[in-house]
């Protein structure tokens, strides 16, 4: 009897010999707005990997991406006080505005209420719970996380990069102060997943540039993992699957997170180098391994691409598992790359089984 898509993924997770790659591709709104239809027949010619879709369901007259997403340099505030600016329909902008700008602000200072409101809009735990059971009774995985940038991103959205990167340096005793305040309300955040019993749990943010890790490891175990450790290991005494996602370079820091708890770490593949995951965390924790969107994927030919992910599966998969992969798709990628990619996924996606 053929596996369900959730006993497929934690096998994959815990090295316990799955039957195919899981795969997530994701198209930015961006990329929406730009391609419109001829995405759309790219989506529907791939129903294993987008699932069910049926053409017209999206209306590309009016495409609402959210307030931080929404372009032509608009501005939002969230609940945390930080200003967001956008500049590209469909793509996440940057904060431009920082509650604590100056330290002298931070008496006063009140995050939100995790019970009440998320980061950017009012959150209802009681429905989250009562999807949690549907989806259980369903037999799907079940996932809870914390919202991208929950910590370290946090960090300089609320100071400012130039100000955190200074209060690392010079070891302010305020910047432990602010980020016990952080996670205390990540940890009630944390508690509602565990009391639902969730198979998963996300933490997710960015900690690498394209050559190194933002913060030193050095740094990074001072005033970062201890709150990482806090919130993880909770998590994994109560059986959870921990997934940490990081754009950038983040090699130096991976020896750190699996320390902190993390099973499962989503790296970008030619950033952080296929050999060096290959050697340094194969076997180790599941590979959610983030397909290149700067160089192949976009601007490559269909045979660069499968090229790619036969190398990816050949050197990071095992027919025990531990890889999956994921994909976000962003201007000026084509539809034509879109479909070679999702062809090459799913004609490896079994490619240790057959």
């Amino acid at each position: 009897m053929a596996l369900s898509d959730r006993e497929n993924y934690l096998r994959t997770v815990r090295f316990e010999g799955p039957e195919w790659i899981p795969i997530g591709v994701g198209i930015s709104g961006a990329s929406w707005a730009q391609w419109r239809e001829q995405m759309e027949e790219v989506v529907l010619r791939h129903p294993t990997i987008f699932g069910r879709y049926e053409k017209g369901q999206r209306d590309f007259e009016k495409m609402d991406f959210g307030p931080v997403y929404s372009g032509g340099g608009r501005e939002f505030t969230d609940n945390w006080g930080c200003v967001w600016r956008s500049e590209i329909g469909g793509i996440e902008g940057q904060v431009v505005g920082h509650p604590l700008d100056d330290w002298s602000k931070l008496e006063a200072y009140q995050p939100p209420d995790p019970l009440l409101v998320g980061d950017r809009g009012p959150v209802d735990w009681e429905s989250a719970r009562q999807r949690n059971l549907e989806a259980k009774e369903r037999g799907e995985l079940t996932t809870g996380g914390l919202a991208h940038g929950f910590l370290f991103m946090r960090l300089y959205y609320l100071r400012g990069f130039e100000n955190l990167m200074l209060d690392i340096a010079t070891e302010d005793p305020r910047l432990q102060r602010l980020i016990d305040m952080i996670v205390r309300h990540s940890r009630i955040i944390v508690d509602q997943y565990l009391d639902m019993g969730v198979d998963q749990m996300g933490f997710g943010e960015d900690l690498g540039t394209q050559t190194a890790s933002t913060i030193s490891p050095k740094h990074f175990r001072k005033w970062i993992a201890p709150a990482y450790r806090s919130l993880m290991q909770p998590c994994r005494e109560a059986g959870m699957e921990v997934h940490v996602h990081s754009d950038g370079y983040i090699m130096e820091l991976i020896p750190i997170l699996r320390e902190c708890g993390v099973t499962i770490i989503n790296p970008q593949d030619l950033c952080n180098g296929i050999d060096d995951l290959a050697r340094e965390v194969k076997g180790k924790m599941c590979i959610a391994l983030d397909i290149d969107r700067q160089r192949i994927v976009p601007f490559g030919t269909p045979g660069e691409i499968r090229e790619l992910i036969k190398e990816e599966v050949m050197k990071l998969g095992s027919p025990a598992g531990g890889l999956t992969f994921v994909c976000g798709i962003y201007p000026p990628t084509p539809p034509e790359n879109v479909d070679a990619l999702c062809s090459a996924l799913e004609e490896f996606r079994t490619y240790w089984w057959q």
